[in-house]
């Protein structure tokens, strides 16, 4: 082998794709120690060197082939792209800040092409939600006019619309972080945008300490992390041990003025009439501009009510006002007359999802009734609780320049100036109100070390790592010493929550996996069954027909098979027709079927059969029971239960058992609105978790005795799950448990006063001479 060919081929792997480099290097390297050991490597090394030829010449058909690049002039980031790319050559990490309607999504990729970016490796762009991945691919491919797919594609759940020529890979975070998994340096990706940063969801947080890391191993990765509102010094000092604090480009948005005012409710005894407030907020807006208007509210009740008291519709100077709605579980028909082309003025009663996630077109003026639901875990009580908070100064911000964008606009917030200034800056990061089970298990499974030593923007509270050990530890995913077990292994390829994954890999073992993966796959969207408050009760109605009196999830069967029976026998429009008689969602059911055969897919991967169905209750509740042990609850009286650590819970009131109320029940949800729920139940068998928590159980003894029947010491032994009492009370051998009392009974009871079933020879023997001490002792 000679050293000049060496090092043509070292010379050449530097040219060659980076997702190459890493293992063409490796294998030369294992070729030079062969060689060194004297064994003949040149045909292997004629076919790395061909390997070699074929990645360098990859990379630059690649490069010949970029896009011609042409940018938005209009657009307030044009006036920053020699910045960002200065900025982008000589840091590792980049933060752009720049508001909603600035460029940021679609102009950065575009930068980062002209710099001979996503050549070595793909620009990977990641968007908080599916439907922003589509809409900025689709924009972006039609700015470098290109077709979708090809040189700019996405990635999100269920679509991987790629190939081999992509600059441009748009993608959910969620998928970025799995691709983790399968290639751990991330070296298919020269570049990594992550967009909206300031949402800070779990995904977001991880992969920014994820990709800091990365950062320190490869010296051509960059990181861009944009955002409209975020806390820019935070973030710059997050990535200083880098070499250097992050730069912050500040990039301005297309916004007009926007007034702000504050309407307070007057003071009175009685609590006021938030719709109320909210309807004189919107005729006083009416009466002076003509513009639509967005209303932000806490949950869908409240936008319901607010509707009423609005009358649906209400009259204006210029005519009559079209009042809609605007929730996440909205049916995606009603969603889209809300961005639809319309004359008549309007008013959009909206929850937060209006904030950041959707824009609502043509907004003039906003109301802000500051709150909205906030999902917060309690590790003390293991409940997912719901509260209605006041929001941060950042999302009021964000609501606010809502109305800032096609002319100058009015925003009334029914809160005080005071009110405002006190609240926190910016939302509570996820990572400090959720279960941190799936981070947790990725941190083992990837080998990155302990969690308490991971690199976050805003480290965990210690209990919440508790308890997310906790919650592994029932999953039987960790050991007592908090070491991966096999079954976590199995866990961590599964890309779906830690207890869903469990309830999988369980009915694999109990014959029950279609029924399992349907049920699984149910869980994971919104319920499709739709109850428009003015049809209320022939929704019910409808919905009936699905009910099953003992398990929630064997409801959910019914109505996947009444779904696929309709499917196969109907056209696409009739299909859709019968879904809207029957009060369901087209959409839902079909993401429904979109996991499923994703979950679906994941199993015949791993190799495992699908047996035919036999819907056995027992199987698949005991699967389901494996993932769901934290949701076991006891009743207590005729309208309550006592969960783990004596949580008090009640039946959610859409339940097909809220009038039955079986003793024991498992839920696969506990949450927290005016009260706490156990959603989606079933009927269990308390035999069953003795078995399946075995590992969880709590065993007390007392009261040892002999009994003279059985011939054996004995104990009464109480079972109890979190401190429910699965067995209150049994008679049970005490010599397993305490071998030295047992023995004592045995010598008093059975050998001493011969309180033994059936006659033994010896015991005569023993009275014998018990009677003989006895003489003795009275005659001294």
């Amino acid at each position: 082998m000679s050293a000049a060919r060496v090092e043509e081929i070292e010379r050449l792997i530097h040219l060659a794709m980076a997702p190459d480099r890493f293992r063409l290097r490796g294998r030369l390297r294992s070729l030079k120690q062969l060689a060194s050991e004297g064994k003949p490597i040149e045909r292997q090394l004629r076919q790395l060197s061909e390997h070699v030829d074929r990645s360098v010449t990859e990379r630059r058909v690649r490069e010949r082939g970029l896009p011609t690049i042409a940018y938005e002039s209009s657009l307030p980031i044009h006036a920053k792209r020699a910045e960002i790319a200065d900025a982008i050559r000589q840091h590792p990490a980049v933060i752009v800040c720049g508001e909603t309607g600035s460029g940021k999504s679609t102009q950065i990729p575009k930068i980062c092409l002209e710099m001979g970016r996503g050549v070595d490796g793909m620009i990977g762009h990641t968007q908080p939600r599916r439907l922003a991945a589509r809409s900025i691919a689709a924009r972006l491919a039609e700015e470098l006019h290109v077709p979708l797919g090809q040189q700019v594609g996405y990635k999100i759940r269920f679509t991987d619309r790629t190939r081999p020529e992509t600059y441009v890979k748009l993608m959910t975070d969620g998928m970025l972080l799995a691709e983790t998994t399968s290639d751990r340096f991330l070296n298919q990706y020269d570049t990594i945008i992550l967009d909206e940063a300031h949402e800070r969801s779990l995904n977001i947080d991880f992969l920014l300490g994820y990709v800091k890391r990365l950062l320190a191993k490869r010296a051509e990765l960059r990181c861009i992390i944009t955002s409209a509102t975020i806390d820019a010094e935070r973030f710059s000092a997050f990535f200083s041990d880098l070499g250097c604090r992050a730069p912050v480009i500040e990039v301005s948005g297309r916004c007009y003025p926007v007034e702000v005012r504050y309407q307070v409710a007057e003071e009175s005894e009685e609590e006021p009439d938030a719709s109320a407030q909210v309807a004189a907020a919107v005729h006083s807006l009416l009466a002076e501009q003509d513009g639509d208007i967005l209303v932000f509210l806490p949950t869908e009740r409240d936008i319901r009510e607010t509707a009423t008291v609005l009358g649906g519709q209400t009259r204006h100077r210029n005519g009559r006002i079209e009042v809609l709605p605007l929730y996440a579980r909205l049916p995606s028909s009603e969603q889209n007359r809300v961005f639809a082309d319309h004359r008549q003025q309007r008013v959009v009663l909206a929850t937060n999802v209006a904030e950041s996630s959707l824009t609502v077109p043509g907004i003039r003026a906003v109301v802000d009734t500051g709150t909205a639901r906030i999902s917060r875990y309690s590790p003390r009580s293991q409940v997912q609780r719901l509260p209605i908070e006041a929001v941060s100064q950042a999302s009021a911000d964000q609501r606010k320049g809502r109305c800032g964008r096609v002319g100058p606009g009015i925003c009334i917030r029914l809160y005080s100036e005071e009110d405002y200034l006190a609240r926190d800056k910016y939302t509570t990061p996820e990572i400090r109100r959720t279960n941190l089970a799936s981070v947790i298990l990725q941190t083992m499974a990837l080998r990155l070390g302990p969690i308490e030593e991971f690199p976050f923007l805003d480290p965990p509270r210690p209990e919440a790592i508790r308890d997310g050990y906790r919650t592994l530890f029932e999953l039987q995913a960790i050991d007592g010493q908090h070491a991966l077990t096999e079954l976590g292994h199995q866990l961590s390829r599964l890309p779906v929550d830690p207890r869903v994954g469990r309830m999988i890999l369980a009915a694999h073992d109990y014959q029950c996996l279609d029924e399992v993966l349907i049920i699984a796959a149910g869980l994971e969207v919104h319920d499709p069954r739709e109850r428009p408050a003015e049809k209320a009760s022939a929704a019910d109605e409808c919905h009936a027909q699905f009910a099953d009196p003992s398990s929630d999830f064997l409801s959910i069967l019914k109505l996947w098979d009444f779904y696929h029976h309709l499917k196969s026998s109907l056209s696409r429009n009739q299909l859709r027709k019968a879904c809207r008689q029957n009060f369901l969602s087209t959409n839902r059911l079909r993401e429904w079927a979109d996991i499923y055969r994703q979950l679906r897919q994941l199993v015949a991967d791993a190799g495992w059969s699908l047996p035919a169905r036999r819907n056995d209750y027992d199987s698949i509740h005991q699967a389901l029971l494996t993932g769901l042990l934290s949701g076991v609850a006891l009743r207590a009286d005729a309208y309550s239960y006592t969960g783990g650590s004596g949580t008090t819970l009640h039946i959610w009131p859409g339940s097909s058992l809220f009038s039955s109320r079986p003793n024991w029940l498992v839920a696969a949800e506990l949450v927290e609105t005016t009260r706490r729920y156990c959603r989606v139940v079933a009927r269990i068998n308390p035999e069953w978790i003795e078995r399946i928590a075995a590992h969880l159980l709590k065993r007390t003894y007392s009261e040892p005795h002999w009994n003279g029947r059985s011939g054996q010491a004995m104990t009464y032994e109480r079972v109890s799950l979190f401190g429910l009492p699965v067995v209150p009370r049994r008679r049970v051998p005490l010599g397993p448990i305490d071998a030295e009392t047992a023995r004592q009974l045995f010598i008093q009871h059975a050998l001493v006063e011969g309180d033994l079933p059936g006659p033994f020879p010896f015991l005569a023997h023993n009275r014998q001479v018990l009677k003989d001490i006895e003489q003795l002792a009275a005659k001294q």
